[in-house]
């Protein structure tokens, strides 16, 4: 069983950073003049439809009598279990309210007097995160293939004496991939003092073949920390369980690693068809798209994504907010085969004006 000394140290990186993030996490559905909830698509924060699988639905019924308790015993299975099922040891582990919390602690930890050091366009969160505690971000501009030019990176980790190199892989906002060949080149050639940090949250949407995990690197004891979340393939945004410590809910996480084998595949294989279909779809339509490995899609519109998204809001289907600089570019996540059908018959409407 694991001690309360034991979880407070887990604790102890990751509350510092969650009061500062609480109101920048929080990403309010839209309000005003639109269609009643019961009649809107959701297809604005990368969520995924199919929900829970049936073992880690089962795994929260179960424990919902004992939530009357403290459940510290659990926080140790859980622990195991993530280090088992991707070949590390436990204390190799660190599990915290759904991922981003686990970032907002490398960022106390590594981001103080060294800056943060990322792309542009990336996860902004944390960007915000990182400015809002007074602290210093670097961002340098995507390739023209959207990946993240890992020398730039690493030029400016040397420059600025270290700090925290932060990497989305696949890629939020575009679905797009950095290669691993690339990846590989920016972990060996680390300036001193740099921590190499690698977002994992969709990799599995990613085919196997086009995309390595740099779980590999922790393997080998490299500056590297890799963070996953269970909100996106596993459909658990809802129950903020990633790779870190958080609350005793936590059970049903451990519930879904034991599908993993047939779900991932699964679930990979439907949504890129879905995400298939879409490309095909815009591709007769003669719009333009970045080429996506995620369960989301960004989409070339030609114009402010504001008023845009908001009209088809009106509408009944709601897409994500813009990410600027790409300010005339639609993300829109991948939803079941009704509501991507009705994304486009909106989005068809709206592009024609």
């Amino acid at each position: 069983m694991i001690t309360r000394r034991r979880l407070m140290q887990d604790f102890s990186c990751l509350t510092v950073a969650g009061k500062f993030s609480n109101k920048l996490l929080a990403n309010p559905r839209p309000q005003g003049n639109r269609a009643s909830q019961d009649d809107v698509v959701w297809l604005d924060s990368n969520e995924n439809p199919l929900g829970p699988p049936p073992s880690a639905i089962k795994a929260m019924l179960d424990g919902v009598s004992a939530t009357a308790r403290y459940h510290f015993d659990e926080f140790g299975k859980f622990r195991e279990a993530i280090a088992r099922s991707e070949g590390l040891k436990p204390e190799q582990v660190l599990f915290g309210v759904g991922s981003t919390e686990v970032i907002d602690a490398a960022i106390s930890a590594f981001a103080s007097s060294k800056p943060l050091i990322t792309a542009n366009a990336t996860y902004d969160i944390l960007v915000e995160l990182t400015r809002s505690l007074g602290r210093q971000v670097v961002q340098v501009p995507l390739t023209e293939t959207w990946a993240y030019p890992v020398r730039k990176l690493a030029e400016a980790a040397l420059k600025a004496g270290g700090g925290l190199v932060y990497l989305c892989n696949p890629n939020n906002p575009t679905s797009s991939l950095t290669p691993k060949g690339d990846i590989e080149w920016l972990v060996m050639n680390l300036p001193p003092r740099t921590v190499l940090l690698v977002d994992e949250a969709y990799i599995h949407f990613a085919q196997p073949t086009e995309i390595e995990s740099v779980l590999r690197y922790v393997r080998e004891d490299k500056n590297v920390i890799v963070t996953r979340t269970f909100s996106k393939i596993y459909g658990m945004a809802g129950a903020r369980a990633g790779f870190g410590c958080g609350r005793p809910d936590l059970i049903r996480a451990m519930a879904a690693l034991e599908d993993r084998d047939t779900l991932v595949p699964n679930r990979r294989a439907e949504l890129a068809r879905i995400r298939a279909e879409l490309c095909n779809w815009l591709r007769t339509k003669n719009i333009r798209y970045i080429e996506p490995h995620a369960n989301f899609v960004m989409i070339d519109i030609g114009r402010d994504v504001r008023p845009f998204g908001q009209e088809m809001l009106r509408r009944g289907v709601a897409v994500g907010r813009p990410f600027p600089p790409l300010n005339q570019m639609l993300r829109v996540t991948l939803g079941t085969d009704q509501e991507m059908k009705k994304f486009r018959e909106v989005f068809w409407q709206v592009y024609l004006g």
